[in-house]
């Protein structure tokens, strides 16, 4: 039986390899229930990465992963089952070109539930409603401005009710205003839905006003982990570098450099 009072996410001594490459090591992490946590790192600093072992589609090469208190299987169907409680908004939508933004979002319905139309279309609507596109139903993706695409993409995410939801880079490709817009809506939803929100991005300054908790990686290694207002009062150079944009300091942000520090040290 899942504990119900263990951590949405947890990681331990956690070590993450790509094409024979170390990317992550040595990561401890813990997420609160009912929690929006920001991820943040630079670029290929390895957000993505982590967040495949979160969603199990990369196995850690060492430590382990949990979520609601359950490893992360390996098996499947297991796999698929885990799956369903985990709602992720990706970087580029993924709408299919050739639905409707209701028939999208109906997708996940019809292929994980047994439910009759009339239930499907009424869902739907409700998920629509709950990103304040409820008159957008019938429009297809390309109909749709960036932001509306993102917003039917979320109630796409959140069209099984799943008690985790994660987005990876939920701002890309967006305005101010519609990017303030996701924001507010990724708040208001956890909060009224009782999620658990991780949001994996590298902006800083629209995220941290909703988050509870932050955790920022560079490195190859968790360098800060608590709340926004330690983040924004830390001294320490790696924090302090990425949150001014600095080109120059402890991150390095030419891969073969980091490479030679590490071969280095």
């Amino acid at each position: 039986m899942p504990d119900a009072t263990a951590p949405a996410v947890l990681l331990r001594d956690v070590r993450l390899d790509r094409g024979g490459r170390s990317v992550l090591s040595g990561i401890d992490l813990s997420v609160p229930r009912g929690s929006v946590t920001a991820v943040l790192g630079p670029s290929g600093s390895g957000k993505s990465t982590l967040l495949s072992a979160l969603t199990g589609e990369l196995v850690p090469a060492a430590g382990t992963v949990e979520v609601f208190g359950q490893r992360v299987p390996t098996r499947t169907r297991d796999l698929l089952e885990l799956r369903k409680s985990i709602g992720v908004l990706l970087q580029g939508n993924g709408l299919l070109t050739d639905l409707t933004a209701g028939e999208n979002i109906a997708l996940p319905l019809r292929l994980h539930t047994r439910f009759p139309k009339p239930v499907i279309a009424r869902l739907v609507a409700m998920k629509l409603q709950a990103v304040g596109l409820r008159a957008a139903a019938d429009l297809y993706p390309r109909e749709l401005s960036g932001g509306m695409a993102r917003r039917v993409a979320l109630a796409r995410a959140l069209a099984l009710d799943p008690p985790l939801m994660i987005y990876d880079e939920p701002l890309t490709g967006l305005d101010p205003i519609a990017s303030g817009v996701i924001m507010s809506l990724i708040a208001r939803l956890n909060a009224s839905l009782g999620l658990t929100s991780i949001i994996v991005t590298h902006h800083v300054h629209e995220t941290l006003p909703i988050a509870d908790h932050a955790v920022v990686i560079a490195n190859g290694r968790i360098v800060f982990a608590g709340t926004p207002g330690a983040l924004e009062a830390s001294t320490d150079p790696l924090v302090q570098q990425f949150l001014r944009g600095a080109p120059d300091g402890p991150i390095a942000f030419d891969r073969s450099d980091l490479v030679a520090r590490t071969e280095a040290a």
